[in-house]
Parts: structure tokens; sequence; C-alpha cells
């Protein structure tokens, strides 16, 4: 049912009043020529005020992570250097992770590898494990990164021969969904199958993951992220593309079904109802695209437009929309489900979009309400090789110890970074891998931010060459 003005008013009334991360998060700014939130004001455990963060990041003398005094990385994989338990090499361009608790204190990681195309076109693609493979030409897929009590690391081989995957996401159940971020037909870039899908995997049973398929309902384009409403059942993705840009999804499971460990695998291709997002502001007007608000706070009213052919067979999804039928957004990144609701990423906006440029927007969709309020805007970073701004956020989390930590994908230098609950923002990583040279030095982005089950520790990826790291340190709440 479309939404009314007076039911947009009444929702963007209660919404204002505050949409929380657990420990609120409420309305997060960042720097440079971001907006400020409204109490940019943190204090201590005695209420006295005190800078955000853990203090000045440290270089590291080995060249890899600065880190705040008092915090230490070890590398768990790393591509070219590690070795998967059947013995080839761990692949490269590691991407979106989620953690799982494993039995007896281990913590299981699945790891995304984003390798578009052909197989030959990479020195460590995923092994094609007898079983585990969907299509014998890709490069794409996960392995499954086992963390034991006493430090010993295994790793291993979840999905094979898919092709570009990049974000994904957790489910409730405690499986992963890893999306394909391409479009690529049977035929094309020298793929045997179809791609563009999101595969389910199950860090617990390697036996669930054999015979890979598709969740073909999900809807076939350059998926980026997915999370899963534990209590309605919907499923909410991303779409990073552009020309046109890409949109914002909601999936409805059929009647009478119920999720659970390998029941996705089972649905028919047209299963349930995939929708894209339709925004209106507070005066009933369209809102074509997400760049359109230059104000955290913003609150648009949501309503869901029906997908007209969901595998795309002639024409890609995002284009078989009209103008004024759904709203864009340009590289819709990652997702975390908080707070009853999803967290998702815009990535930055430039001439592509029609609105206000920017470097990152962080917006939260409320079910319940069927608002997003934009809860973090990134002004445009002038100067994106000097320390002190962000742009282009691409995997976040919910901190365990309140805020969000953001993996950052632009131009210049790299970092994992915080936004505290009363919406300012301070650097937590630093990438000092160089992959170019002294007069022009290159950093790869981090990706697969997210927590251990015990909130301890923080992995993150540093995605070429391929590296994960563990973080450790005084983690204290409020940071």
């Amino acid at each position: 049912m479309p939404l009314s003005r007076r039911d947009f008013t009444a929702r963007t009334v209660i919404a204002g009043a505050g949409v929380a991360l657990t420990g609120t998060v409420g309305a997060l700014a960042t720097a440079p020529g971001a907006l400020a939130a409204e109490d940019s004001t943190d204090r201590d455990a005695h209420g006295r005020p005190c800078e955000p963060g853990y203090g000045p990041l440290v270089p590291d003398p080995a060249g890899l992570l600065a880190l705040p005094a008092g915090f230490t990385y070890r590398v768990i994989t790393h591509s070219g250097v590690t070795k998967l338990d059947s013995g080839e090499s761990t692949p490269s361009n590691h991407d979106g992770t989620a953690a799982f608790e494993g039995h007896r204190g281990v913590t299981l990681l699945v790891n995304n590898h984003e390798l578009k195309g052909k197989r030959e076109s990479w020195p460590h693609p995923v092994p094609l494990t007898d079983g585990l493979v969907y299509d014998p030409a890709a490069a794409g897929g996960c392995t499954v990164v086992e963390v034991r009590r006493g430090g010993e690391v295994a790793e291993w081989v979840g999905v094979a021969g898919t092709s570009t995957n990049c974000a994904g996401g957790a489910t409730p159940w405690n499986t992963w969904l890893t999306c394909e971020e391409t479009e690529d037909l049977a035929g094309k870039n020298g793929m045997t199958k179809d791609h563009g899908y999101v595969f389910e995997v199950d860090p617990h049973d390697r036996r669930a993951n054999r015979d890979p398929r598709p969740i073909k309902a999900f809807g076939r384009y350059a998926h980026e992220a997915v999370v899963i409403d534990p209590r309605q059942g919907h499923a909410y993705l991303t779409e990073d593309a552009s020309g046109p840009n890409g949109l914002l999804y909601r999936w409805t499971p059929p009647r009478g079904f119920h999720h659970g460990r390998g029941r996705l695998r089972t649905l028919a291709a047209d299963a349930g109802v995939l929708q894209a997002a339709k925004c209106i502001d507070s005066s009933g007007r369209f809102v074509d695209d997400f760049s359109r608000a230059t104000k955290i706070g913003t609150v648009y009213g949501v309503d869901w437009v029906d997908v007209p052919d969901r595998d795309a067979r002639t024409v890609p999804v995002r284009k078989q929309f009209a103008d004024g039928v759904v709203t864009r957004g340009r590289k819709l990144e990652g997702m975390w489900w908080a707070d009853g609701g999803a967290y998702f990423v815009s990535s930055y906006a430039r001439e592509e979009s029609p609105g206000a440029a920017h470097d990152g927007q962080v917006w939260f969709y409320d079910p319940k309400r069927r608002t997003v309020r934009l809860t973090v805007l990134i002004g445009v970073n002038a100067t994106p090789s000097v320390d002190g701004g962000y742009d282009g956020p691409d995997n976040i989390t919910v901190s365990p110890y309140g805020g969000l930590i953001i993996a950052e994908d632009g131009s210049g230098l790299q970092h994992l970074f915080g936004a505290t609950e009363s919406g300012r923002t301070y650097p937590l990583a630093r990438n000092e891998l160089n992959n170019g040279s002294v007069e022009e030095p290159e950093y790869s982005e981090f990706t697969g931010v997210c927590f251990s089950p015990d909130g301890r520790t923080l992995y993150a990826n540093i995605q070429d060459p391929g590296i994960m790291l563990a973080i450790t340190g005084p983690w204290r709440r409020g940071h």
C-alpha cells in the first residue's frame, strides 16, 4: 500500500526522535565538509568531555597497519603466503567477511574473494574443490577460516566457481550469503553459467555447501550486500551499479516459507516478491536519488515497487524502471542489520548522480515505519592523500562498544574509522602497505570489517593482495 502524506508525516515525527544503534548512534557526521551532529561532545565515565577514539595512529615499523597505542594486529591469512588445508594458496582479493561462533572457542570466518572473470586472469583464484564448484570457468568464491583458541588457523573452500564475490551478509541462522557483483551471462567474459546471484555458505557444515545453487529468487544483478529481517523474513539487498545508478531491494518470502539452513536454495526462481525502493519526502514528492539528501536526519518514506523481470534476461533490473518510479543511489554498498532495521551505505556521488556531491552516506531503513533516515554524511574530501579526512565508505559493522566501524574504499589513504554515538569520527587503522611507488603511492581498500562473536577482536581485510587481519586492544564503550 503506498504511503499517504498523512502516514508519512506521522511516521517521520516518530523517526525524527532518533534512530538508534545499540547504545544509539543518533546523527553521525564525518569531516571534512560534513554537517555537524547536534551533540558532538563525547564524555568519559565521569561525564567529562573527551576526544573520541583511542588516540593518534602509530606508524607500523613493518609497513602494514598503523594502529593507536595499545592496539596490536595479527595476520590471519595472506594470499600467496598462507595455504589452504588442501595445500593451495589462500585466494586473493579478500572482500566481505562475517564471523561466527564455532565449537570450543573457535571463530569461523567466511571470507569473500572478489575475483571477476576467467580463472586464468588471476594467479591465486579460489581452488576448484570437488563438489563445491558452480562454474568451473569463474575465479571467485569464498573460503572459511577457522581461528582456534590457541591461535592455530585453518582455511578451506566454502564455494568456488562464482564471480566477483563482493559483500554479502550473515543470516540469523548463522550462515553467510555471498553476493556476486556482476551481470555476466553464460558466454560473456569466458563464463559457462549465468552470474549475478546470491549463494549461501554454511561455515559449520562443509557437506551443506556441496552442489552450489544460486538463490535466483533474490534476482540477478550487480549484488553488493544483503541482510535478513529476523522477524519478518524479508531480505534487503543493495546494488553497486551505474548507468543508471543502482537500487535498494526488498524480497518478501512466499506465504508459508520458513527460513533456516539450506532453505533458500530450495526456492523456485520466481518465489516471493522482489521489489525496489521508491522514496518520497515530507511534501509527498518523489525522490529520484539518495544524493538529494544534504542534511543529516533527513527522513524519506519508502514504498516498494515490483521488479518486472528479476532474472534480467534481456534488460538489467535497474533499467526496467522508467524515470519517476524508483529511487537510485551511486555505489550502494555494505549493509548491517541492527536495532530492528538495515543500515546501508552509498559510497559517493558525483556527476553520475542528480543531487549534491558527497563522499559517503549511511542510511537506516526502519521496516516498521517504512522510512529511511540519513545517519552519516561525509562531505567531499578534497585532499584524500592527507590524513584527517575520509571518503568512500564501503563495508560497515555495528560495534559492540557503540557506534559504527567503517571500512574506507576511496582515493588516497585508506582507513578503518569509527563514528561515535554522539556523531564524531576517529581513526582506528590506516593501511601502510604501499602497492605503488614512493612517488605515486597506492593503498588498497579495507574490506570485511566485523567483530568476533565475543567482541574482543576486530577482523578486517586489506583487499589487495588479500590479507586478513585480527585487531585487538583496549576496547571500551563509547568508542
